[in-house]
């Protein structure tokens, strides 16, 4: 049997929940399907040591600021997921979990979402998947040769399951930076390869600034001023306290990108070589969009036009929370209250 609602949200972690919340105020009858069958979208899965970049006040969905954790400045993951499940309740956000949509249809004059539960009708859909589920791992020469293990960021949780080992990680961003020091600090022998040098943003910055560098540089590209360059040319690395101390110590000295995998490590243009019993990939997401494929609305880097957060090919779908192609900072707790309230605002046009 096919239910009805005025606009089905896709996702119910942190973007879902921001939309749920404007829409909710601006009285329109919406439903948040998860996949997830427990609150906190992807923070529930993250690596044990995982903080924000920011304090909590700095780190909130609209409506409620975050409650400070006890003995922490810049909150744990497992903070972030007690604050969105009380979010989530006291709203009284209409989220119906172990739901997974399967793909989006035009049906005129709607969108029909088939869902493994059953088929929903909407005059409109918010598309709120994030890119967790995504994971991107690049085409290096002789990964299939390699006899050890292999995994993504998703699939790190601690130092612990290394203990031992020789350990290779690849990525330069943050996730690369954070997981190199998690095992640095534990004595793991670590090997930490990045495309460039590493770029530290000043000791100084966190996400209060890094919200803030984003927003400029979407209000210097709407004015049709000059490219600011936004968080990319503040750097690529969030000096958060155990980077910088494992830095300052000198446990994190990068190697240039290898060339090949072998059977029991990694080679680099010189023949040189390091043996390897576990590499992990920090090297990225892809935007969650697979359930659009019947809609024909994939573009370069597997993005879909958007002005603003509306599709443009599509005005009936907004996407929300996957970068900055879809609002400055949507992809973080304190920038997706901006592109939600948007979104909400033109759907409620939209509806007339």
């Amino acid at each position: 049997m096919t239910q009805r609602t005025e606009v089905v949200v896709i996702g119910g972690g942190q973007s879902g929940l921001a939309a749920g919340y404007h829409l909710h105020r601006l009285g329109i009858e919406h439903v948040i399907l998860d996949a997830q069958l427990a609150p906190g979208g992807a923070w529930q899965h993250t690596w044990d040591s995982l903080h924000l970049f920011s304090p909590a006040q700095y780190s909130s969905l609209p409506g409620r600021l975050m409650p400070v954790q006890e003995g922490e400045l810049y909150p744990d993951a497992a903070h972030v997921v007690d604050y969105l499940t009380d979010y989530e309740k006291r709203y009284a956000l209409p989220v119906q979990r172990g739901t997974r949509v399967e793909s989006v249809h035009r049906d005129r004059p709607g969108l029909r979402v088939e869902t493994d539960s059953g088929p929903w009708t909407a005059r409109a859909v918010i598309s709120a998947t994030g890119t967790w589920t995504r994971p991107f791992l690049p085409a290096v020469p002789g990964r299939r040769e390699f006899r050890g293990r292999q995994l993504h960021t998703v699939q790190y949780r601690s130092p612990t399951e290394f203990t031992g080992q020789r350990v290779v990680v690849v990525g330069g961003g943050n996730s690369g930076a954070q997981i190199a020091a998690d095992l640095a600090h534990a004595g793991i022998d670590l090997t930490w390869v990045t495309q460039r040098p590493p770029r530290y943003l000043a000791d100084d910055i966190d996400g209060r600034a890094l919200f803030d560098a984003a927003t400029a540089r979407r209000c210097a590209l709407d004015e049709g001023r000059t490219d600011t360059g936004g968080v990319a040319s503040l750097g690529d690395i969030v000096a958060v306290p155990p980077v910088r101390a494992a830095r300052d110590a000198g446990l994190l000295s990068a190697s240039p990108m290898f060339a090949r995998l072998t059977a029991t490590g990694v080679e680099w243009t010189d023949s040189t070589r390091a043996e390897a019993d576990s590499i992990i990939w920090c090297t990225g997401f892809r935007p969650a969009l697979a359930h659009f494929a019947s809609l024909h609305l994939r573009g370069t880097r597997g993005h879909i036009a958007t002005a603003g957060t509306r599709a443009v090919d599509e005005p009936r779908l907004h996407l929300l929370g996957y970068g900055d192609w879809t609002g400055p900072a949507s992809a973080t707790l304190i920038g997706v209250g901006r592109p939600a309230r948007d979104a909400a605002r033109e759907i409620a046009d939209f509806l007339g």
